[in-house]
């Protein structure tokens, strides 16, 4: 099957794409490759020291999809060596907890497992950069720390903060930029997809490209995905990711918290709706985008009866004014209840861990977000006695409810 002309191919691998490195040269890379008939060797490396692929990893995982159904050739490097060094793109400090290479693998064979929902995997080349790493010598270690300066290492933007910081930067993790672009070597990359952070592995796996008589590949980078707090990047340390495994309502749900700011680069990495499109559902209701945004991402990992489906439970439950499905119990000691079977209202709050503190929850109960009963009925005040009861609901805010049960000291 022959490739498309290179504008329509241009047109699709330019979207959501925030530089591209050297740009002058892709246009005459893809025009080759059309007329040679030969496909382009895309690379996206990942380091497997976390089982879990959210949707900031999906970004460069949609491009590669892209090039696939482009006609071009996947491939995937699995870091298993890389990892147990440890990226220091955008890290202030060296990673302390070293993974083994059982663990390693682990998370490697989970993190296929879930690739799979994003590109075609069968058609993909998959290696492991221990395949070539491992068999290496001593002297051949020495002779690839040859072709990197310790200046050039420093020029790194992580390396050079942590040196005017005086943070440690540890030999090991040196090698780590000059271990991803020997990748790009061995497997004879055309183009590499990532973030904009990677460009200095980018530009160096050119130059060792270059040093072992081979074509120089172009760098693809995507913008960085802002996490559900829509401010720091994507990622599962900070709590603020959507994993693609995830159950399918859990992810409607973080959808719908979404800062209204980030809707439109959401749209743009995460979809196939044209921008004009985007631009129009943006000016609109904006619930109604996000839940269309959430149904388009979910019906890609799960379904579309699955993201339906949640999208009416989330309307129910959180949106509308139905009981939720899971509501958790919360057990209060007879002990703590008076004797008249009531509490405090800001005291029954706390004691039932919907709150931190009594302070909590007087702001809770003075804002009116603090409810009770199946009907929400609005707690009026802090020292307002609540008769506790097995079965009561309580409710502060949207996101946090509990039913009591009474137990005996």
């Amino acid at each position: 099957m022959p490739f498309p002309p290179v504008e329509d191919q241009l047109a699709v691998i330019r979207r959501g794409v925030e530089k591209i490195v050297p740009e002058e040269e892709l246009t005459a890379m893809l025009t080759r490759s059309r007329e040679s008939g030969e496909p382009l060797r895309i690379k996206y490396g990942i380091d497997p020291t976390a089982a879990d692929v959210h949707l900031g990893h999906s970004v460069p995982l949609r491009k590669m999809r892209q090039f696939q159904e482009l006609g071009h050739q996947a491939v995937i490097i699995i870091g298993n060596y890389t990892a147990m060094v440890g990226d220091p793109s955008g890290r202030d400090e060296a990673r302390t907890k070293k993974l083994s290479a059982d663990e390693v693998e682990a998370n490697a064979q989970f993190y296929l497992s879930q690739v799979g929902k994003v590109i075609d995997i069968d058609k993909a080349e998959v290696h492991r950069n221990g395949d070539w790493f491992g068999g290496m010598s001593f002297a051949d270690i020495l002779g690839l720390c040859g072709k990197v300066t310790v200046a050039q290492l420093l020029t790194r933007d992580d390396f050079s903060k942590r040196m005017q910081a005086e943070t440690p930067i540890y030999l090991h993790e040196c090698l780590y930029p000059l271990m991803q672009a020997w990748d790009s070597v061995e497997i004879k990359a055309d183009i590499e997809l990532g973030g904009t952070e990677q460009l200095y592995s980018f530009m160096l796996a050119r130059d060792l490209q270059k040093d072992a008589g081979l074509s120089q590949q172009i760098g693809l980078m995507s913008p960085i995905l802002v996490g559900t707090d829509g401010k720091k990047r994507m990622g599962k340390s900070l709590g603020n990711y959507i994993g693609i495994s995830e159950d399918p309502y859990e992810m409607m749900k973080k959808f719908m918290q979404l800062s209204d700011d980030c809707m439109r680069m959401y749209y743009e990495l995460l979809t196939d709706i044209s921008m004009e499109e985007v631009d129009t559902l943006l000016a609109g209701h904006p619930k109604e985008a996000k839940v269309t945004l959430a149904n388009h991402v979910i019906s890609e990992y799960h379904d579309p009866r699955a993201a339906d489906e949640s999208a009416a439970r989330w309307q129910n439950e959180i949106g509308g004014s139905a009981l939720p499905a899971d509501i958790p119990i919360v057990e209060i000691k007879r002990s703590d209840i008076n004797d008249d079977g009531t509490l405090p209202a800001a005291i029954l709050l706390k004691l039932a861990g919907l709150c931190q503190s009594s302070g909590e929850a007087r702001r809770a109960i003075k804002q009116g977000g603090a409810k009770l009963g199946e009907d929400k009925t609005k707690i009026e005040s802090h020292d307002q006695p609540i008769e506790v009861t097995d079965g009561l609901l309580l409710w502060v805010g949207k996101k946090r409810f509990c039913s009591l049960r009474i137990v005996e000291s």
